[in-house]
């Protein structure tokens, strides 16, 4: 039974003796006798605890003498343990050996450091993004020469999930820009009695442009973020570390089929959404407008041209290019736990779509040079 037995004050020392078996299941004795004779007498300096026929005893021993110990720390009175069990005070020991940590607001680095700092973070993310860039190159070099080491299941594989699985959201996107496209321009355009124009810009807007860029948008947020959870699983599982150490090249094995599925299946999917775009506008306009069908379909064959359609092509296959590289470096960069996989997904879809328009303006400005 949990037990202690108070005595004193003698020459300003109290002392406090335990008894008897101390078990944690028994629960620990109050303190208020203790508080209370504190409180009677005053002059006390010194608590000396010792005890007398002790049996067993476990950790409910040790944590009574530590309350006991702050309660005198509170008084400002001293605690004597030297005449416990030693095996009870070595204990003590450990438990107040490491003092509370204090935590200390340090203060923040000046701004040119903060500014230095992330300047040389990105610039080495910039490295890294070029090194991987370099080595997917030589990856496909490599395909070229006949070279390359990868599964063609696994490039099956990927061009069914990036192609014909993604299908379904494609055609819903596409359908549905080109619906829109097509009530924007109807009330613009009725106001001047050129309704039949609509056409004109569903067929061009879908070609040129949204076509590839709603598709790179949804590959992006699909397949790149796909990519980048897959790989950075493999990372965590040192799958990765295991394809280098039998000397198999980790951006051939991996990287290589991915890139192929896309650089594929991005053109394709463009032209199919090309199609459902032009499909929404042709609703909409002999739905809403006063035009018949087939006067929406020759100013619709009127108003686009096979450069007009290879323009979202060619966009569609380097889209389709920096979705799979984008999101095998965020995968190939991630750390190796649970949280890190999602960071990645997470960054592989940011990084994408920011690349896609990136890219975009910069056709946009080629194209206008050019001319075409």
């Amino acid at each position: 039974m949990n037990a202690f037995a108070i005595s004193g004050p003698a020459n300003e020392t109290v002392t406090l003796t335990v008894s008897g078996d101390w078990s944690i299941r028994q629960g620990l004795p109050s303190l208020a006798p203790l508080r209370q004779r504190l409180g009677e007498v005053s002059g006390v300096h010194r608590m000396r605890i010792g005890s007398t026929d002790l049996g067993k005893w476990d950790s409910a021993l040790l944590t009574f003498v530590l309350m006991v110990d702050t309660l005198c720390r509170e008084k400002s009175i001293g605690v004597d343990t030297s005449t416990l069990p030693s095996g009870l005070r070595k204990l003590l020991d450990l438990a107040t050996a490491t003092p509370a940590q204090t935590q200390q607001k340090k203060p923040p680095p000046p701004f040119l450091a903060r500014v230095g700092t992330s300047a040389l973070h990105e610039g080495r993310n910039l490295l890294r993004s070029v090194s991987f860039l370099g080595e997917s190159l030589i990856a496909f070099a490599q395909l070229v020469r006949g070279r390359a080491r990868y599964r063609r299941a696994d490039l099956w594989l990927t061009i069914q999930e990036c192609g014909a699985q993604a299908l379904p959201i494609v055609s819903v996107i596409s359908l549905l820009v080109g619906m829109i496209f097509a009530f924007v321009g109807a009330i613009q355009l009725k106001q001047f009695g050129a309704d039949i124009y609509v056409a004109n810009l569903v067929a061009v807007a879908m070609a040129r442009e949204m076509a590839a860029v709603m598709t790179g948008i949804v590959l992006a947020g699909r397949t790149g973020a796909a990519f980048a959870a897959q790989i950075g699983a493999m990372q965590g599982n040192e799958e990765i570390d295991a394809l280098s150490t039998l000397g198999v090249s980790p951006i051939e094995f991996l990287v290589l089929p991915r890139m192929l599925a896309l650089i594929i299946m991005t053109p394709l999917l463009c032209i199919y959404a090309n199609a459902l775009g032009i499909f929404g506008g042709f609703i909409v306009g002999i739905g809403t407008l006063n035009v018949t069908p087939i006067a929406y379909l020759l100013q619709t064959q009127a108003a686009v041209t096979l450069g007009d359609f290879a323009v979202g092509i060619v966009k569609g296959s380097v889209f389709g290019a920096l979705i799979a590289v984008t999101g095998c470096l965020r995968g190939i960069e991630a750390g190796r736990s649970a949280a890190a996989v999602g960071a990645a997904a997470t960054s592989a879809v940011v990084s994408g779509i920011l690349a896609i328009i990136i890219t975009d303006a910069a056709f946009a400005v080629l194209l206008n040079i050019l001319g075409l």
